[in-house]
């Protein structure tokens, strides 16, 4: 359950929420995806309350608002090949023909660091890492202005977890994205986000703008998590 929790981002940022399963994190990322409803206060995305918006606004603000999850090869269509899975958005939103779809299939395999090569392939012949490849791809496919990442690389290897927040920060340069990244690992969290917000027990305890200083992290919430980190940087070893 969430208590009183107010927050508001600037488009072109990462804003970083982290904290330990059953803070409430990912309760907050399936309401502003609108995949749950809230049972008081509002959610405005780009000023526009999501949960009295009319169904032509709904449409719009599905194309600008993506998400992307933890269980990378669970969220893809074992039945879909990379290419179709990458373009179902544009199925959805857009009008193009066969050549534009292959170019955009093209374009959206490469930005993700995946051969169009492998556009014929199915979710089981890709690695972990790629699969969430993947679903970045798909998430891009619509240029949306906000995609929230739901623990997105907490399942993969820490080698894999660092050409991933490489990739997003790549990305989130180039297109001028902005992410609500959300994670229990506060090593992914700096080395991606411009603002961070800690989470306990359903609340906001704690917040810095740069997320580089964290020695001025107080709650014991914070210390916990900074805690345990290891004296390695992410990916090393």
């Amino acid at each position: 359950m969430l208590r009183s929790v107010s927050l508001s981002m600037k488009e072109g940022e990462c804003l970083a929420i982290v904290g330990e399963s059953g803070s409430g994190k990912s309760t907050l990322a399936k309401l502003i995806l609108g995949l749950e409803a809230p049972d008081e206060g509002r959610i405005r995305f780009m000023g526009i309350d999501m949960h009295t918006a009319s169904r032509r606004q709904i449409h719009a603000i599905r194309r600008q608002l993506q998400g992307v999850f933890q269980n990378s090869g669970d969220a893809l269509n074992p039945r879909m090949t990379a290419g179709k899975i990458v373009t179902e958005p544009l199925r959805n939103y857009e009008r193009l023909d066969s050549a534009e779809m292959r170019q955009r299939q093209h374009d959206l395999l490469c930005s993700v660091g995946l051969s169009p090569k492998g556009s014929g392939k199915y979710p089981h012949q890709f690695s972990g890492g790629q699969q969430q490849r993947l679903n970045i791809a798909r998430a891009l496919a619509l240029s949306p202005k906000l995609i929230v990442l739901d623990e997105v690389v907490s399942s993969q290897d820490p080698a894999i977890q660092l050409r991933l927040l490489e990739l997003l920060h790549d990305l989130k340069i180039r297109l001028g994205l902005s992410y609500l990244f959300i994670t229990h690992d506060i090593r992914a969290a700096v080395f991606l986000a411009d603002r961070l917000i800690v989470m306990d027990r359903g609340c906001v305890v704690e917040h810095t703008d740069i997320p580089r200083e964290l020695e001025g992290l107080r709650h014991p919430a914070s210390r916990k998590l900074l805690d345990a980190l290891l004296p390695d940087g992410i990916g090393d070893g």
